[in-house]
């Protein structure tokens, strides 16, 4: 009886002894970039609109907290995670091993291929492999085999992407040599200077198909394999500082259920015209 007693003093010790972080804020701000549409963008009246800030509006309703946007650069996302200016990251941020380094993630919301987008009327339209996706960490002969088919139409051809990302160290890998590689701050900077003829094609996530998701892109098309895997992460998550341990499992909880109930198919399908529901 006496060891009994001396265990439940000790259980009721460590209760009392718990973190008030065990229960979850009211409200929670949201980080994104408001510059990578579909994913998040901002509109003619400044407000950030966008599948991650309907999908957020899902989740936190399931989570029954309040979820507020404020829009960050890009190469200064996760320092301002960090930092502690906002609670999560929802900026279409796939997971890596070297961003593990810094943050914790949730289970991923999302999972879209990534590769070569160009003019639909332009000599790179028709690129071997146009259509296929393939996955580099299960495929990685069957990805080399399908990059060194599009190397040689790609020589000497300017490539864009967005600095500090993870379509920049792919580019970097694998056709180091073969394209001249231009980097932006913003997707939305890129795809103008496609669109103006000044870059050959950009190396960016797979372009909406709906082109009332995004009239800008109407002109552009998908060309030649598109990639998933690899140095392209492991999907789409939100970022969360380690130590949001309970935040964490909250919004793994929400994000399970909206892909079961299908709310993110509606959504992907809206904004990209697609689906983009992890597989």
């Amino acid at each position: 009886m006496r060891l009994i007693s001396l265990a439940a003093l000790a259980a009721a010790a460590l209760l009392a002894a718990a973190p008030a972080s065990a229960e979850l804020k009211k409200t929670i701000t949201l980080g994104t970039e408001g510059a990578y549409a579909p994913w998040n963008l901002t509109d003619a009246s400044g407000k950030i609109v966008g599948f991650e800030v309907d999908l957020a509006a899902d989740l936190c309703a399931r989570m029954k907290i309040e979820c507020k946007f404020v829009a960050q650069d890009w190469d200064g996302m996760i320092p301002a995670l960090t930092a502690g200016k906002f609670d999560g990251i929802l900026a279409g941020m796939s997971i890596t091993d070297e961003r593990e380094k810094k943050i914790d993630f949730t289970t991923p919301y999302a999972n879209s291929p990534n590769g070569l987008t160009v003019m639909k009327d332009g000599p790179l339209a028709k690129l071997p492999g146009t259509g296929d996706v393939i996955n580099v960490t299960k495929d990685p002969e069957g990805a080399q085999k399908a990059i060194d088919a599009m190397k040689p139409l790609l020589k000497g051809k300017t490539v864009a992407v967005q600095s500090s990302t993870t379509n920049a160290n792919f580019v970097d890998k694998y056709f180091k040599g073969v394209v001249e590689t231009r980097e932006y701050k913003t997707v939305e900077q890129h795809d103008l200077d496609l669109a103006a003829g000044r870059v050959d094609a950009t190396f960016s996530n797979r372009p909406p198909a709906d082109a009332k998701s995004m009239e800008a892109r109407k002109d552009f098309a998908m060309a030649g394999t598109y990639f998933v895997g690899g140095l392209l992460g492991r999907g789409v998550g939100v970022g969360l500082r380690k130590e949001d341990k309970e935040l964490k499992a909250a919004f793994d909880t929400a994000i399970k259920a909206s892909i079961s109930d299908g709310v993110v198919k509606t959504l992907s399908e809206k904004w990209f015209g697609f689906d983009i529901t992890p597989k």
